[in-house]
């Protein structure tokens, strides 16, 4: 018993303790199947040794694909991306409907496939576009306070109201027998699962999700992303070359420039006099040394308001 109280004590002390640091910017993971992404994001943080982070956005753990990660300032700017238009590859099982909607689920019923090309393009068809879509109970929507996975698990189902997604595009990769490869460009809130599910019902067969893998993000794609796995197989001074800068985050914002004392206005919380008539709504800021300082808003009052700022920016 001493021996073993010696053993798990040195094991103790000779685990290494990370030295965590401030990092600040964007890392695009693509994450394997199998693991959450929070736990994505954890195995990330270890190997980068970031003291803060977040992710953009939830991906289920039978999905695969690109997972943008957070650090530090980078977080601020996360809901640009959680608002954003998704991309997926989906690959669904006609035949079968299963009670969580994928293959993780245990099968609730079975039917014949009998569906042809010209059948499934004729569907498809009515899913282009804006559609309503009723919340899968297995989702971390909540009720009452609690997600609806809870309420799931223990076999009960509440009533969830349909929400409006848009499909902007739904293309078939390949279609033989049973199975169904698609390509879905679409809203944010737009459930996967769910389309599955309703494109297998309205072919009268059913069907669900058996693989997900998630391309883009807004501007951001699967290409430019590393493999978890992959980081950490790097040496740790490899692994800052693929973390991106901040405005990663928001590229797709106008661009201002200030000059180095309205620069020192607009982080001090200060509202400018703007008379460019050209850019409206919401914009990215820096100053005139390529500093990124934040976001700001230009009104119809000729004004340009600070809304997020990076810290530090002094430096």
């Amino acid at each position: 018993m001493d021996d073993a109280r010696s053993r798990s004590a040195s094991r103790g002390v000779d685990r290494p303790k990370i030295a965590w640091r401030p990092l600040h910017g964007v890392l695009l993971i693509d994450k394997p199947s199998g693991i959450t992404s929070t736990a994505a994001l954890a195995r990330a943080r270890r190997a980068l040794r970031a003291e803060k982070g977040g992710h953009t956005g939830t991906l289920d753990p039978m999905a695969s694909g690109l997972l943008p990660l957070c650090f530090g300032e980078a977080t601020k700017f996360a809901s640009d991306l959680l608002d954003a238009d998704k991309s997926y590859a989906a690959t669904v099982r006609l035949g079968i409907n299963t009670d969580t909607g994928d293959a993780e689920g245990q099968a609730v019923l079975t039917r014949e496939v009998a569906v042809d090309r010209a059948a499934l393009d004729a569907v498809l068809e009515d899913f282009r576009g804006p559609i309503e879509q009723v919340p899968p109970m297995y989702s971390a929507l909540k009720r009452d306070g609690r997600p609806l996975y809870d309420y799931a698990r223990q076999g009960i189902t509440v009533e969830r109201a349909a929400r409006g997604v848009t499909i902007h595009a739904l293309d078939v990769t390949a279609f033989e027998g049973d199975t169904l490869a698609i390509v879905v460009h679409c809203s944010k809130g737009t459930y996967i699962r769910t389309l599955a599910e309703d494109i297998g019902n309205r072919l009268g067969c059913g069907g669900h999700l058996i693989a997900l893998r998630r391309l883009t993000v807004g501007s951001l794609a699967l290409g430019v992303s590393i493999a978890l796995e992959a980081l950490e197989r790097l040496e740790p001074e490899e692994r800052d070359a693929h973390v991106l800068p901040i405005d990663t985050l928001i590229a797709g914002l106008p661009r201002i420039d200030l000059e180095h004392e309205l620069a020192r206005r607009f982080v001090e919380g200060q509202r400018l006099a703007w008379s460019d008539t050209s850019i409206q709504g919401r914009v990215r800021v820096y100053r005139d040394d390529d500093t990124l300082l934040g976001t700001g808003l230009v009104g119809y009052d000729d004004r340009l308001a600070p809304v997020r700022l990076v810290a530090n920016t002094s430096r």
